[in-house]
């Protein structure tokens, strides 16, 4: 599912392309299931530039290694290259997209071995949510045992793990914020939340449950006046962690005075940039958060499933506020089913 001009769910259409071959430290992967996500929405909407011939969407996949490229000599990335075989089941993070298709050429550095107690419709919707909700946590917010963490968009893919992951790290107390109170009910018995309030006045809501105390970490993909009021509700030496702009605002202009006299931070993941200069954290957060889900700790809740065809579909669904939990494209669930055959790399179509 190809886009050729920016535009609305309906720039989405079928095309056929030849299968791409990878390249040194590449991996081919085979699509099983392709997750759906906002950042998606922004490249079909030119957030990430227009669109050069046919542009194929999908930051996040699971599948089967369908080819393994050579390993670059001398680069430490190659070692990432070695730790997967043809037929080895794997989630990938896809920084330039390409999940939305049967085949992608995927970084090696950024394919992840899927456990075994995780099959691959859940590895299609975990390698971004997840990675994303661990780094924020433990990368830009610096989690502490004992914190107590605020989550807006708490029904939502990263929302939903995030609270988990909280948990798992010791975090003290979780609260979220959502749009409706339908899906206030929702986030509370799916992710296990302390309370769950409706965004609208959260402020208030927020200062009432912790005492006046306020909150230690706040992850906010929101934006806008969200983001400003998140400020309002920090405890000393309080952060809010900035990791997308889902309300679309005009960018916030913040004086500086404000945080250094109420012992406020503002800090923000972004994982593009951390693919681009720190691959290796990329990865190992990426590893620390699939080990959490295999081990029980964290549930996807995937409430979802559409064909391929269907992608325009799910894009409305969630550019319209409309979804919750997670939303994932069947790409060909029949390599769910294939057998396991490992073998050496010269059997792979790369021809190495």
């Amino acid at each position: 599912m190809a886009f050729n001009k920016t535009g609305g769910p309906e720039v989405l259409h079928l095309v056929d392309l030849p299968t791409p071959t990878p390249g040194p430290d590449e991996i081919l992967l085979r699509v099983a299931y392709a997750g759906v996500n906002y950042g998606e929405i922004q490249h079909r909407l030119g957030d990430f530039g227009e669109p050069e011939g046919e542009t194929v969407t999908g930051l996040e996949a699971a599948g089967v290694v369908a080819a393994v490229g050579e390993r670059a000599a001398g680069e430490r990335a190659g070692a990432a290259v070695s730790a997967v075989s043809v037929g080895d089941r794997v989630a990938a993070y896809l920084p330039d997209g390409g999940g939305y298709a049967e085949y992608v050429v995927v970084p090696a550095a950024f394919a992840f071995p899927l456990p075994d107690a995780l099959d691959l419709r859940t590895g299609g919707a975990a390698a971004l949510v997840l990675t994303t909700a661990y780094g924020v946590l433990a990368g830009a917010a610096r989690l502490a045992p004992g914190d107590t963490v605020l989550i807006h968009a708490a029904a939502g893919g990263v929302g939903g793990v995030a609270a988990q992951l909280a948990r798992a790290l010791g975090a003290r107390a979780v609260y979220g914020t959502v749009s409706t109170p339908e899906k206030a009910a929702y986030a509370r018995a799916a992710f296990g939340y302390d309370e769950v309030f409706v965004r609208d006045d959260f402020p208030a809501a927020v200062t009432a449950a912790t005492s006046g105390r306020g909150v230690d970490v706040v992850l906010d993909p929101v934006g806008g006046p969200t983001r400003l009021a998140s400020l309002d509700v920090l405890a000393p030496f309080g952060r809010v962690a900035v990791y997308g702009e889902a309300a679309r605002h005009p960018d916030l202009q913040l004086p500086v005075l404000p945080l250094w006299k109420n012992n406020r931070t503002l800090t923000g993941y972004n994982i593009g940039d951390l693919a681009r200069r720190a691959p290796e954290t990329l990865r190992a957060h990426a590893l620390n958060a699939l080990s959490l889900a295999a081990a029980g700790a964290v549930r996807l809740d995937i409430t979802e499933e559409h064909d391929l065809t269907d992608a325009a579909k799910a894009h409305r669904l969630l550019g319209e506020g409309r979804n919750r939990g997670k939303t994932v494209l069947r790409v060909d669930a029949s390599s769910s089913l294939l057998p396991l055959q490992r073998g050496p790399a010269s059997s792979s179509p790369s021809g190495v």
